[in-house]
């Protein structure tokens, strides 16, 4: 298999009107796709999809963390957390310039930032 790279980032959710509402304005852009069993957000070049929590999976998701991108880590955080994000990991240097924070969104979504300057995209 040829992975392509990260395409898509999942977050359930128990009011899919009121989360699509959320996300526009915490990463401030409509949805391209908005249908009652999705919602997909284009957050450059990657997916961020809400689906209905009633969609049921046996598949634990519990140990997963996707990271967003930020230019600043301090402000994308405290920016979240004005928005009612609660604080999970404060913005944290893990090693040289690379630094990382998480916030938990209305729905118990863990949502990751990210301040990465050695990755580039191809």
């Amino acid at each position: 298999m040829k992975a392509l790279g990260l395409r898509t980032v999942a977050y359930k959710v128990d009011d899919i009107d009121k989360a699509k509402k959320w996300y526009a304005d915490l990463f401030q852009i409509e949805p391209y796709f908005d249908e009652p069993f999705y919602v997909g957000f284009n957050i450059g070049g990657f997916e961020l999809g809400l689906q209905p929590s009633n969609l049921q999976s046996n598949i634990s998701d519990a140990n997963t963390l996707t990271y967003w991108g930020v230019e600043n880590i301090e402000e994308a955080f405290n920016e979240c957390l004005k928005k009612g994000a609660t604080k999970h990991e404060k913005p944290t240097n893990v090693g040289g310039e690379l630094m990382v924070a998480s916030v938990i969104d209305p729905w118990n979504n863990i949502i990751g930032l990210i301040y990465n300057p050695y990755f580039k995209l191809p």
